[in-house]
């Protein structure tokens, strides 16, 4: 058993590290639209007459600026911290290669995503938001169907489970109950990472996968698997992905059209000046920063409801609780975090309050 004072100390570490690398990109974006600096990157970065080329130019001189002034932090939150207590299985150099293949994917998924925003910027001024906001919920809904099949692979190796596998069937029988169509039920290899247990269902349409994670599945009885998927089909049938994308639709539109308003103000009408920039950068950090207790808060209502649902689809809560109490020991998860933490960055309730309202329950 973990004593008690380690998840405390582990979480608020995590969250020191977390705030303190929002902060130091805050101050870096700041200076560079406070000072002279950006106006002299632009012009240094000035190699090319075409102004698409220009922007990109500036974009990686800025970006990489960014990520060696983060650096630090996140090598000692990702790795350093993980391994010290004791949660990680990566050598340095796994994490310098996980950490390289997500940036590689990040800017083949952000090079026409940033095109197409200066596009947008350049053609249409002070309304390129419009079109920008659009193009995001767009992409979000085609990615959620190809991020299965195209990326994932790419980090994790994914093995369907065995067909004569009970714990196979039972979950395609789960999955049939509800009327969620899978197209297969499979394992990965999260242990070469972690040592932290997980299970999800990924996609959407006829895309869905059940992907359930080595440690969940060597650590993990049966019945607290089926238990923490049927919360996962809670989701599902309750309709909380699509309510949380329609959330995250209406609050990014908001978002886009408050930052371009302030943005117009500042660039004195020349929104497309590379120098201005950096002001988009932190106003959407700052909004993203202060509407993240709203949707944490719309999230924690739908796992409590998640919760109830699975009690509901297996008719017991006992393996659910359990299931929780053991991912909780896995994980080093804080079991009861100070409610203004929990407000402000937690997405799902305390464990305390889960099993709180789980034996209430008490099926």
């Amino acid at each position: 058993m973990t004593a008690p004072d380690v998840p405390k100390r582990y979480h608020r570490t995590k969250l020191f590290l977390s705030l303190a690398s929002t902060g130091l990109n805050w101050a870096y974006l700041f200076v560079l639209v406070m000072t002279p600096l950006a106006g002299w990157l632009a012009r240094f970065t000035e190699l090319s007459a075409n102004p698409y080329i220009h922007f990109l130019l500036f974009g990686v001189v800025a970006g990489v600026a960014a990520h060696v002034f983060s650096l630090p932090l996140s090598f000692f939150s990702s790795y350093i911290v993980e391994h010290r207590y004791s949660l990680s299985n990566q050598t340095v150099a796994a994490w310098i290669w996980e950490r390289t293949k997500s940036l590689l994917v990040g800017a083949v998924i952000g090079l026409p995503l940033a095109l197409i925003f200066y596009w947008c910027l350049r053609t249409l001024g002070a309304w390129w938001w419009l079109p920008v906001g659009s193009l995001l919920f767009l992409f979000s809904i085609v990615l959620g169907r190809l991020a299965p099949i195209l990326i994932f692979p790419l980090f994790y190796r994914f093995e369907p489970l065995e067909e004569d596998l009970p714990l196979k069937r039972r979950i395609e029988e789960l999955c049939a109950t509800v009327g969620m169509a899978i197209s297969g039920v499979y394992r990965f290899n999260l242990s070469k990472s972690t040592k932290k247990a997980n299970a999800a269902f990924t996609g959407l349409g006829r895309a869905k996968r059940v992907l359930l994670a080595d440690t969940l599945l060597d650590q993990f009885s049966d019945e607290e698997i089926l238990a923490v998927l049927a919360h996962e089909l809670g989701h599902f049938k309750l309709k909380h992905i699509w309510k949380g994308m329609a959330l995250g639709m209406v609050l990014t539109f908001l978002g886009l059209f408050v930052v371009a308003r302030l943005h117009v103000s500042l660039s004195d009408g020349e929104v497309a000046a590379l120098a201005t920039l950096p002001w988009l950068a932190l106003f959407l950090g700052v909004y993203g920063f202060v509407t993240g207790p709203l949707t944490n808060t719309y999230s924690r209502r739908h796992e409590f409801a998640a919760d109830q649902y699975s009690v509901k689809l297996l008719g017991k809560s006992s393996a659910l609780a359990e299931g929780l109490e053991r991912l909780a020991e896995l994980n080093l998860a804080d079991r009861d975090p100070h409610p203004v933490v929990e407000f402000l960055f937690h997405s799902h309730p305390s464990i305390r309050r889960r099993l709180a309202t789980l034996e209430v329950m008490n099926v």
